[in-house]
């Protein structure tokens, strides 16, 4: 599930690394479905594990232990139970460059979105958090981001063309609807 960001940037983000991209049209209803279906094709490829990013909320790690176990691959929590400020901190030191692309609207406002994962951004998380109790890394659903850079990427993911949208379904949320972007040499 890309949380309402068109597909199309995950090939292009793909593209922007140098690595092959499966994807599957799915909703929640069917998501599970979906998954297994792509993980079956990546083990016909010799494909014999999967790594998420998962740090510590249990259930989600349940989902991939079961679905995993399900498919017969092994799965990799590199990140699981480690501190999630320190996490956020160690992406922004790496050199990779993130932009916020979806907020719910009960926590965050319209100018979070596109707004660059850097420093001044972990501040203001701090004071979210203090205040609400604002995952730092987003790991409820408070935010989620889009990579645009950084130092696995061949190409640099240039946005062309974008709009603030509020959203209203299972919760209300602001959505950076981006409807052109463009890989340019860094």
């Amino acid at each position: 599930m890309s949380h309402g960001l068109d597909p199309k940037l995950m090939v292009a983000q793909s593209q922007a690394i140098g690595i092959s991209i499966i994807q599957r049209e799915v909703t929640w209803d069917t998501y599970e479905e979906g998954f297994k279906a792509a993980v079956m094709e990546l083990k016909q490829m010799g494909i014999e594990g999967a790594v998420f990013g998962d740090i510590d909320v249990q259930e989600h790690k349940d989902w991939v232990n079961r679905v995993c176990s399900g498919v017969g691959i092994i799965p990799m929590e590199p990140l699981w139970g480690l501190d999630p400020e320190q996490i956020l901190t160690d992406f922004i030191n790496a050199g990779f460059e993130a932009i916020v692309i979806n907020v719910k609207a009960d926590l965050f406002d319209e100018e979070w979105l596109g707004r660059k994962v850097d420093r001044s951004f972990l501040e203001d998380l701090r004071k979210l958090h203090s205040r609400h109790n604002v995952h730092v890394c987003g790991e409820l659903g408070e935010y989620h981001t889009l990579v645009i850079d950084g130092p696995i990427f061949k190409w640099r993911i240039k946005m062309l063309d974008s709009k603030k949208v509020l959203k209203d379904g299972y919760w209300k949320y602001w959505l950076l609807d981006i409807s052109r972007c463009d890989i340019e040499e860094k």
